[in-house]
Formats: structure tokens, sequence, C-alpha cells
């Protein structure tokens, strides 16, 4: 293996330069120096010396049609030159059909009404939800959301996020979270099923209601504390868990019998990364909010937006100015967005996804066999998780996980002749877990060879 890479003489520059002028709050340098990329396009990055990156996490799924998709890049120049920019207090044709697309759906899959609220982002789109719930329930603010879940960094967001980290320095402004204990079975009680897991997790949850004394629930006037339930269908910078089939279905029959909202967080999860639109779906559960974002514009135009059912949004309850973004439901990113759903309605995306995501876990189940360091695999669609554990297979072993990052951004990996690199992305309690979301576009040679890469950066972490 090659020694530490350094930085060339005029990417030296730039990094000095970003030293001395950018703030370093809004982002994270994983291995030093940093690269600097220059192009991108399918399931692949190239740096400053042209040196490509065969990329397993696409931008934290927000690329999920993989990079400069001809088709998402051309709806947006098309758009350019017709209508880019109009106020979002004005009304244009994008905005329209694209809520309609998700609101149809939505009614087709859990028989409800409803209507759809955008704005720039994620976590600016979970600040909308958490108005749109305040108001429903009378101005509740405590949240129940789960031990692993992240749902962004504004303050909001950063109160039903479960990293005390991620608000220390800034407090609380409003919400108020309980934390919840997720079905991880991996590192669950020995002895249960996945199932039985599940409902043991449900059935302690429950326990909190039984009575007045539990501290949520008033059972004289039968009403909770707690307005929502934030869920991460499958927990992203948690890890990709994926939770047994029965767990929401029968935690949302508690929140139903108390009259507590769920509210699905598909930001990272949704736009077919799990096989269907929405990750929820897999449950046969019927969500009241559901917040997405990332790769609804395949990450070329920043938007979000909510999903909500009709009794927690119309106008009645949520007049006009309830919330505001000058860049809410802008045309370039509603006409990327109606373009994405155009081109997933053309092809079974779902079946597409789930075989390649089939094929990419088995090859995941052979690298674990061969490998004791891989404590547990799991998958749901193209939402992979492969966990690196000591020669255990179950004590957390995050400075092996970061030594394979950095091996993997060296660029001097071989195979059939090609150097390459390989972008990992890094999550899980224990900052321990690869968390695998490939382009749905990535084909079966390169995920073969995504495989052969991963097994380079095992063996070298086992014989280092």
């Amino acid at each position: 293996m090659s020694d530490i890479r350094i930085a060339t003489a005029d990417d030296q520059i730039l990094l000095d330069k970003e030293a001395k002028y950018c703030s370093y709050g809004d982002t994270v340098h994983y291995i030093e120096p940093p690269r600097i990329f220059s192009r991108c396009e399918g399931s692949y990055v190239w740096d400053t010396e042209d040196q490509a990156y065969l990329d397993l996490q696409m931008w934290y799924s927000a690329v999920n049609f993989g990079y400069a998709n001809p088709r998402l890049n051309n709806a947006l120049k098309q758009q350019i030159d017709t209508l880019p920019q109009i106020a979002s207090q004005y009304l244009h044709k994008g905005k329209i059909e694209l809520s309609e697309m998700i609101a149809v759906d939505a009614k087709n899959k859990f028989g409800l009404d409803g209507r759809v609220h955008f704005n720039v982002g994620g976590s600016q789109s979970i600040e909308d939800s958490l108005k749109v719930v305040r108001n429903a329930t009378n101005g509740k603010s405590l949240m129940f959301a789960f031990e692993g879940g992240y749902h962004g960094r504004t303050l909001g967001a950063s109160s039903i996020t479960s990293s005390y980290r991620y608000r220390r320095r800034y407090g609380h402004f409003g919400e108020r979270a309980q934390f919840i204990p997720f079905p991880y079975h991996f590192r669950g009680p020995k002895g249960m099923t996945k199932e039985e897991y599940g409902s043991h997790c449900v059935q302690q949850f429950a326990r909190l209601f039984e009575t007045e004394y539990n501290g949520v629930w008033d059972p004289k006037v039968g009403q909770s504390e707690y307005a929502a339930f934030y869920v991460e269908p499958i927990q992203g910078t948690g890890g990709y868990v994926i939770p047994p089939m029965n767990f929401y279905r029968e935690l949302k029959h508690v929140l139903d019998q108390h009259g507590i909202l769920m509210v699905s967080d598909e930001i990272q999860m949704g736009f077919y990364r799990t096989g269907k639109l929405w990750s929820i779906e897999h449950f046969d559960v019927q969500p009241d909010v559901i917040v997405f974002g990332k790769a609804l514009t395949n990450g070329l135009n920043p938007l979000g937006g909510i999903w909500a059912r009709e009794e927690l949004i119309n106008p009645k309850i949520f007049p006009p100015g309830s919330t505001h973004s000058t860049f809410a439901s802008n045309p370039l990113g509603t006409a990327v967005g109606l373009e994405m759903f155009k081109m997933t309605n053309e092809v079974d995306y779902g079946a597409m996804v789930m075989a390649k995501g089939k094929y990419f876990l088995e090859g995941l189940q052979d690298l674990q066999k061969r490998f004791p360091i891989i404590g547990d695999v799991d998958g749901l669609g193209l939402a992979l998780r492969c966990e690196i554990c000591g020669p255990d297979g179950f004590t957390p072993d995050k400075a092996t996980l970061d030594y394979m990052v950095e091996e993997g951004m060296k660029g001097d990996m071989v195979v059939d002749g090609q150097k390459l690199g390989l972008i990992l992305d890094v999550g899980g309690y224990y900052k321990n877990v690869i968390t695998l979301a490939p382009s749905l576009e990535i084909s079966y040679p390169e995920i073969d060879l995504g495989l052969k890469l991963l097994e380079q950066l095992l063996v070298r972490a086992t014989t280092r």
C-alpha cells in the first residue's frame, strides 16, 4: 500500500485559502489532506489529478440517479431557458404538477387526502413539519424520536436528533424530544428473533402510557403531552439500521390509540433508495406527515418539502404565510423533480432496485463469511450496511473503518489494470458502519467492482 498522499501544489494553494477564508462550521474533513474534485459522471468522481473514485455513498443518498444524469440535467437546462426563477408568492406550473404527483401517489398508497408544502432542503422541511405538527396539536412542543435518529442540524431539527453534540453549544429552541430505543437487532438482547425484538421495543414504549406516573399521558382526559413521533423508517446516519417488518405497524397502533402523529423522515431513504418511493411503504402503515428532500432533484437543486394529511395542512388550519422561504418551490427544482417522477414511472424502479440490492447484499454476505471483522451486513433495496468490528465480530471497531476510508481515498487500488479510489460513508452508533448508498443506476459490473475494492480494503485492514 502507498504512503500518505500529499496534496499537489495547486491543491495546496486552495487548501491554504480554505483554511483562511472558509468557515469550518459547514463541513467535515474526513481525511487529511481533503480531496478537491473536478468532475463527476455516473457512479464516479474525479479529483484534480484526474484520478477516478467509485462513489458508493452518492452525496449521502442525494444523487440517487447518478452524477450528471443526462435526462435530469437537461430538464434543468431547459427550465433555465424558460422560467429560471420567480418569487415564491407567484404560481408556476411545475409547483402545482409536482404537488399533484406526490399527493395523488399518497392517496393511492395510503388512502389519505393531503397537500404538499415545499422548502429549500431537508432540515428546513423538518422545521416546517414541526410547525404543522405543533399547530395541529394546540402548540404541543414535545416529540418522540429514536436513539440513533438524525433529522438535521437547524435548531428545531437538532432538538429531535439524538446526538447531543449537535445542540450542546446552542441549547433548545422550543421542541424537545424523548429518545426511544430503536430495534437494532444486531446489538439487541440475545435470544429474540428480529420480529420478537421489534414487538418488545413497542411494548416497552407502550408502558409509558400505562399510568399518569410514567409522565407522558393523562388518562382522565385521554391526552398525551407529546405531539408526534419522528421516525426514519430506515435509520440513516445511525447506520442504515433496518427494523423488523412488524415494528412500525405495532408502533403506529400505540400512537393512534393516544392521538400522537407519525412523521416519516424520508430525506435520506426516499425516492426509491429502498426499492419504493417512500421507505415507510415497506411497513404497511399510514404516516400522518412525510418529509422529503435530497434526491428529489438528484442533488441538482436545493428543494425539499412535506406531504401532510388534509386535516393537518388544509388552508383553514394552516393558512397562507404559516411558513415562507424566498426560494421555496423554485421552478428549477420543481422541473427536475417532475422529470424524476416521469423517469421513474417509465421503468419499474422498485423491481430494478430490489434486484440490484439483493445482488449487492449477497456479495457483502460473501465478504462477511471470509472476513471475521464484518459483524453484520443487511440491506433493503440499495440501502446497505456493513458493520466493522473487532476479531470477535461484535465489538465496534471505529479505528479500522477509519483506516479503510483513508485507504480508499488514496486512489491507489488496482482492479483489472485500472487504478481507482473508493468513496465510503461512515455511520452507526459507534461510527463503525459502512453505509452504502450507491447510484440506483449502478450497473452489475460496477457492483462487482465495488465488492472487489471493498475486499482489497478489508485485506489491507486485516494484514496491516
